[in-house]
């Protein structure tokens, strides 16, 4: 037994290795055929003594049975998107605020010949395929999740296993006791054909491209099949880490990932500045249609970890790196007519129905017009021939009008006066390119993504009614607003009755929906999709007035002065200026936009009878006082949380913590008030050390939040 554990131990490290050359080095030390007889001696050894079999053997990267769904898993640091740059004054532009947020020379920043302070950015290409984090624990492939929404991806952890070039135990020894690797996953051009050949003959669905096969095969339900696609992996960075140092240059860290045995793009390069990334961009340019692999663009990050971490973020996007997209595909086709659609917010966007016509990899049917203004700039009318564009994933556009082509009389584009679903008044503000929908909670177009926000985690939070369930129920004409939610208990049979349901699963969605009564005043107002009210300005909206009736009782007020300066014919800038001192414009942060958009909403009576009918249901959220609510006593505290807590999310976190009057930002500084660090801190916890920030544990918090 001993001999047949030492041998297995041989094989196992003989294949990683000869993996290992084949699959990220490209220098395979044997043929094909001895790698499979290797491979089919390891396999006889463990079926014999299946006690030694372990994890991350060779032999174990694919599942014997078809997983039923994808469960959601929380990533330990959000993958980021990136801002996109589409030319070299945006990339200057980019180059510009980077070194000014750095405080270095502001010399022409495409030209370094003049710029003896330009930063130094790792230049790597921008591949086309589906994004993966990796976990690894202790050297071990512990989880694969797809991105999702950023916070939360799906555990796709079986399918990540089969990918050959992916490395289920890592090289070496000095890797992070915990890591996040982040990586794209593709397909090469050259297997593309060759699979939908293959799935052609067996009479199945083919893929459009190389990157839609990438992110269907890595999504196959049986991993089998996952395990029969071409896919390869290029790692491009690393998320949470702990029980480790990392390299202060992204290069260096490239180079060490490298080490560890994950594949790593040998395309990326260390540039100088601005003019050092478009000589990049114009190298990939060149060398794109030669590639193996699909790339739509260059991605530049600031090198150094210090510069980085003294950027840190906007919005969700990092101040320290850029996407620079290539030019879009465009193709000719004709417009057959247009419409418009109303989105979540009510907004009236039209668009071009085409004859199908390829380009960017898809075919397209439907092109975006943005706005009425946009059709009247370029004169688009029905029956044109027009150039349509399309980026990467940008959503398909009207470029310009083939005038030359234009033959007949086609009559000019209107704006409806009336929402085409509900009949409401469409109102378009003066100097606002947007129309909109007054509609609101009423308006069915509106309804279904209405209901998603309204039952989305950082909203309501009900669990079990998903998307695809919204979008049943309101085909099927069972959800009109988020009232009726509430009385789904009075069909539990019915539900119990429907496909891929159970006794089990209706019970947990009628659970969730109780508990989601249980509420915050901030919560319920952000659920309801209220036109720019977001999360923060639902928590200050909540803070100051800290009572629903007293924001629709100056919103109304709001409305009717508004109202009454249009009949004096006002334009949009008096109003403003006439409201100024008005009791809802002077909340904190409210601006006139923001309180026109609250009037807009509560002056329409379905949205109000919506309101009253979920408090009517048991929507309930803790009472107090605006002046408890303006004396929180983490009132001018600002947080950053990172790393994983023992007993709640960062989202519960971040909730307590507003609740109590502090602010939760995304990067540490030296105006950081504390430092909220759970299990793989990472670089943040560091840089905190460094500028003497206060460190709290969870038990930490939660005292700090008990001392109020």
């Amino acid at each position: 037994m001993a001999q047949a554990a030492e041998r297995i131990g041989q094989l196992r490290e003989q294949l990683r290795e000869h993996n290992h050359r084949y699959y990220v080095l490209d220098e395979p030390e044997i043929a094909d055929a001895d790698y499979d007889q290797l491979l089919r001696e390891l396999e006889g050894l463990e079926a014999e003594n299946p006690e030694f079999v372990t994890a991350d053997s060779p032999t174990q990267r694919v599942g014997a049975e078809p997983a039923k769904q994808f469960q959601s898993v929380a990533h330990a640091m959000p993958m980021l998107s990136l801002n996109n740059c589409f030319s070299e004054d945006e990339l200057a532009d980019f180059d510009q605020r980077a070194r000014k947020g750095l405080g270095k020379g502001l010399g022409k920043s495409l030209d370094t010949d003049t710029d003896s302070e330009a930063i130094e950015y790792t230049a790597e290409p921008k591949l086309d395929g589906a994004a993966l984090n990796l976990s690894y624990r202790n050297g071990l492939l512990e989880r694969g999740a797809t991105r999702g929404d950023g916070s939360h991806g799906e555990d796709i952890t079986g399918n990540a296993r089969t990918i050959r070039n992916l490395p289920l135990k890592l090289r070496g020894k000095d890797y992070p006791d915990f890591i996040e690797v982040r990586g794209e996953v593709v397909m090469p051009r050259s297997r593309f054909a060759e699979l939908n050949e293959r799935l052609q003959a067996k009479d199945e669905k083919t893929y459009v491209n190389p990157r839609n096969a990438a992110a269907g095969s890595l999504r196959q339900l049986d991993s089998r099949i996952t395990a029969d696609r071409p896919l390869y992996l290029y790692v491009y960075g690393v998320g949470a880490h702990s029980g480790g140092e990392l390299p202060d240059s992204h290069f260096a860290l490239l180079q060490k990932l490298r080490d560890w045995g994950l594949p790593v793009s040998d395309l990326a390069q260390l540039v100088e500045g601005a003019s050092g990334c478009q000589e990049y961009y114009a190298h990939m340019g060149a060398r794109r249609e030669k590639l193996d692999f699909e790339i739509d663009g260059c991605v530049y990050k600031v090198d150094s970890q210090a510069e980085r971490d003294e950027l840190g973020f906007v919005s969700r996007a990092p101040r320290w790196a850029i996407a620079h997209k290539f030019p879009a595909e465009e193709a000719t086709t004709q417009v057959e007519d247009i419409e418009f659609q109303v989105g979540r917010t009510g907004a009236l966007t039209p668009v071009a129905r085409l004859q199908p016509v390829f380009v960017g990899g898809v075919t397209v049917s439907n092109a975006t017009l943005h706005n009425i203004d946009e059709i009247q700039r370029k004169d688009v009318r029905i029956g044109d021939t027009v150039i349509v564009r399309r980026a990467g994933d940008v959503i398909p556009e009207v470029a310009r009008v083939v005038i030359d082509k234009r033959s007949g009389n086609p009559k000019p584009v209107i704006l409806p006066k009336t929402c085409p679903e509900c009949g409401s008044d469409v109102e378009r503000i003066e100097g606002e390119a947007v129309a909109r929908c007054t509609g609101g909670l009423v308006c069915g177009a509106q309804r279904k993504e209405a209901l998603k926000h309204f039952v989305s985690r950082r909203a309501m939070d009900i669990e079990g009614l998903g998307s695809k369930l919204i979008e049943q129920f309101v085909a099927e004409d069972s959800l009109h607003t988020p009232v009726d939610i509430y009385a789904l208990h009075e069909h539990r049979g019915l539900l119990i009755e429907r496909e891929g349901f159970g006794e089990q699963s209706v019970n947990n969605l009628l659970t969730s929906i109780e508990t989601s009564k249980d509420s915050t005043l901030a919560r319920f107002l952000f659920a309801l999709g209220i036109r720019e009210i977001g999360e923060t300005m639902a928590g200050e909206l909540a803070s100051h007035f800290a009572d629903l009736q007293a924001i629709e009782s100056v919103a109304l007020d709001y409305a009717k002065r508004i109202a009454e300066l249009q009949q004096e014919e006002k334009s949009a800038d008096e109003i403003d200026k006439a409201l100024k001192d008005d009791v809802l414009r002077q909340t904190p942060n409210i601006g006139p936009r923001v309180a026109r958009n609250l009037a807009v909403f509560f002056d329409e009576a379905g949205n109000r009878e919506v309101i009253a009918g979920l408090i009517h249901a048991g929507v309930h959220w803790p009472q107090v006082t605006a002046k408890k609510a303006e004396s929180q006593h983490l009132g001018g505290k600002t947080f950053v949380l990172t790393g994983t807590l023992q007993d709640w999310t960062r989202d519960e976190a971040k909730d307590r913590i507003e609740a109590a009057g502090g602010r939760v930002t995304s990067s540490v500084s030296s105006k950081t008030d504390y430092l909220v660090a759970g299990e793989a801190a990472g670089s943040k916890l560091a840089k905190a050390e460094r500028l003497n920030v206060a460190i709290l544990d969870q038990a930490g918090l939660e005292a700090l939040l008990a001392a109020g």
